[in-house]
């Protein structure tokens, strides 16, 4: 990977280097590879009253125009990957192999936001129900809700990204994007190819900035949405200070998987150690707590234990490497205290719990007090909880213990489980055959509780970012 620095914002849709520079390091090096300049509190007004401006003219884009700038962007992403993956390696820290399959999701996004573009559709409403209405008709349309805010973690610095960005553009709304302090250089390179895509002008900035400055991005009233992705901490306190203004918030989890009794463990296994440690466990429905049925509880642990002691830690542009830094070391020094917190209270450390710099290995721990903090609030690390259960509704009870609610695995092949956990548990998906960690692009993904309010996914994005329209015609014949 070869970048320019330092790297320019992009206000307006145009590539700006002004303003004070943020350092952005190798997460695995700690060794600083690129700036980047950030925008001021100057700069974030020009972007809003710029995006306010660009509303009318976003609206008239027709759809095939929307289309082409989505279509635009899959072109150059395509072209691009692997430099893409690279800076997703350096900033994030990210496995090679979890970066390339981040740049797919990238491209797939855009893909079906292309798609959708052209089929956002309304309805017609025959109204002649009564005496009354019968000479009416109602007419439904979807119109742009105006400029959107659009704030995104660190975790995927491409494809969260993507899930704002592009229903955005489909839904024919400006944006202003803040893009995470630590992975800033993925959404630059996506403001870099829109900035060539024939929006119109001041359709899109996108602003590296202090949180501090960023206040304007929740509380100004010209921005119709917010939609923010991280912390629960921070996105309900961002809803509270939103005013009028939709809210879309993704927050975080504390995903449960349930494995029962008539399991294949030996595919469970493949696919909890993946759900529990890929990208280092740093996503919202990584697995944390895993329960497994009193039958199969031995078995199982012993299984995932020797499959988790397989995975190789340490540098991630190695091609063999699965589990790289985190995105800081201090978020490993957090988690080393939460599994001595849990080992002081009489939990039993099964493999792992031993760090490098930033990198924590795969760690798993049984007999944990549900007043852990390693069970009960979200890890967002490489770690995960066993312990077993005798009745299937007393799991999904345990299950719904949390004050999380994003996604659920469920291993059974019993259908009426199945339906019961879907009927029962309080969470946005349940993943039945697979772990909480299963996400498809198109799919509405969002959660309950703690987990956030609304959904993404590219056609339920378009559904927030739009608003309804009636009209009602009276026919004055006959």
């Amino acid at each position: 990977m070869n970048l320019p620095t330092p790297l320019p914002f992009y206000l307006a849709n145009q590539p700006v280097l002004d303003g004070s520079l943020l350092d952005v390091t190798d997460k695995y090096s700690g060794v600083i590879g690129a700036r980047v300049h950030m925008a001021s509190p100057a700069h974030i007004e020009q972007a809003i009253a710029a995006c306010e401006a660009a509303a009318p003219a976003m609206a008239a884009l027709p759809a095939f125009r929307r289309q082409e700038v989505l279509q635009h962007c899959v072109r150059e992403f395509e072209l691009r990957a692997e430099d893409l993956a690279l800076s997703l390696c350096f900033e994030a820290g990210k496995p090679i192999k979890d970066s390339r399959g981040e740049v797919a999701r990238l491209i797939e996004t855009f893909k079906i936001a292309a798609e959708e573009t052209v089929r956002i559709e309304g309805e017609i409403l025959p109204l002649d129900r009564s005496a009354r209405t019968k000479d009416y008709t109602c007419f439904v349309r979807r119109v742009p809700v105006g400029p959107c805010s659009l704030i995104t973690p660190f975790n995927f610095p491409l494809n969260l990204v993507a899930h704002k960005v592009a229903p955005a553009i489909a839904a024919g709304c400006p944006f202003v994007l803040k893009p995470a302090s630590a992975t800033p250089i993925g959404a630059l390179i996506i403001g870099e190819i829109l900035s060539r895509a024939g929006l119109p002008d001041g359709a899109f900035s996108i602003l590296p900035c202090l949180h501090t400055d960023a206040a304007p991005l929740s509380e100004d009233p010209r921005l119709k949405l917010l939609s923010f992705t991280g912390s629960p901490e921070v996105g309900w306190q961002l809803k509270a200070r939103s005013g009028q203004k939709k809210v879309v918030l993704e927050l975080g989890g504390n995903a449960a998987c349930i494995v029962d009794e008539d399991t294949d463990l030996q595919d469970a296994v493949q696919r909890v150690v993946f759900g529990a440690f890929y990208q280092s466990g740093q996503s919202c429905i990584s697995v944390q707590r895993v329960l497994v049925h009193q039958r199969r509880y031995d078995e199982f642990r012993d299984l995932l234990v020797r499959a988790a002691q397989q995975l190789q830690c340490g540098n991630p542009s190695l091609e063999t490497t699965f589990i790289g830094p985190l995105i800081s070391e201090k978020e490993a020094e957090r988690l080393c205290c939460w599994i001595g917190e849990a080992l002081d209270r009489g939990a039993r450390l099964l493999t792992g719990g031993s760090r490098k710099g930033a990198v924590l290995e795969p760690t798993l721990l049984e007999n944990v007090s549900p007043a852990c903090s390693i069970s009960c609030r979200e890890v967002f690390g490489p770690v995960a909880v066993l312990s077993p259960f005798d009745d299937f509704a007393q799991a999904l009870h345990e299950a719904n213990n949390s004050t999380y609610g994003l996604q659920a695995g469920i291993f059974t092949r019993d259908i009426h489980k199945a339906m019961l956990a879907w009927k029962t548990l309080d969470v946005g998906g349940v993943i039945i055959g697979d772990v909480p960690s299963w996400r498809s692009d198109q799919m509405p993904y969002g959660g309950v509780k703690n987990s956030g309010t609304g959904r993404e996914g590219v056609r339920y994005a378009i559904e927030d970012m739009t608003e309804l329209r009636t009209m009602v015609v009276r026919s004055l014949a006959g």
